[in-house]
């Protein structure tokens, strides 16, 4: 399978669209799973019923890159846009490490750049938006590194673990991302 790749000074940054990644779930094996989408054998039932509900509707999709450590070749987590409006040229900005040992050595911050950056060239972004808790101190300082405007608070915005947690909304506009 040939998936389109971008490149950064440490990670590769491997694209899975939705349709990849429901293929990629109903598919492969467990083991295979495990490997390519860095996924707990616990949790595939779970990406698997995700995926039969499908990824894309009429007007959102999906867009993942996997980041994958170059040294190593390990999947160490991925980055993208989770929600895609395509009629609206707006996306939500998302993205995840593995380990907690991968933190703070600056891999996020170089895997944002080249996602910003295929959004608003590729993808034809006007806007990305990222929803983030108030309590996450390193995604608060990482969208502010980035130049994102902090818009608002969405209280009671996520459920986790059975508690209703806030949001704080943040946009990044194109014309900001191009000064």
């Amino acid at each position: 399978m040939q998936f389109e790749t971008l490149e950064t000074k440490r990670l590769y940054l491997r694209k899975l669209t939705d349709e990849d990644y429901v293929r990629i779930l109903t598919s492969g094996t467990d083991e295979e799973l495990v490997t390519f989408l860095g996924v707990t054998p616990d949790n595939i039932e779970k990406e698997r019923a995700r995926a039969e509900k499908g990824f894309a509707t009429f007007n959102k999709s999906l867009l993942i890159f996997q980041l994958i450590d170059k040294e190593t070749e390990q999947l160490i987590g991925w980055c993208g846009y989770h929600t895609w409006y395509l009629d609206h040229h707006r996306a939500e900005i998302g993205y995840s490490l593995n380990h907690d040992d991968q933190r703070g050595k600056g891999l996020m911050s170089e895997a944002i750049a080249v996602i910003l950056a295929y959004g608003f060239d590729t993808m034809k972004l006007k806007r990305v938006e990222a929803f983030i808790g108030p309590t996450n101190t390193a995604s608060l300082k990482l969208v502010r590194k980035f130049g994102f405007t902090q818009e608002g608070r969405l209280r009671e915005h996520y459920l986790t673990n059975g508690v209703y947690e806030d949001s704080i909304l943040f946009s990044l506009l194109e014309r900001e991302f191009r000064r």
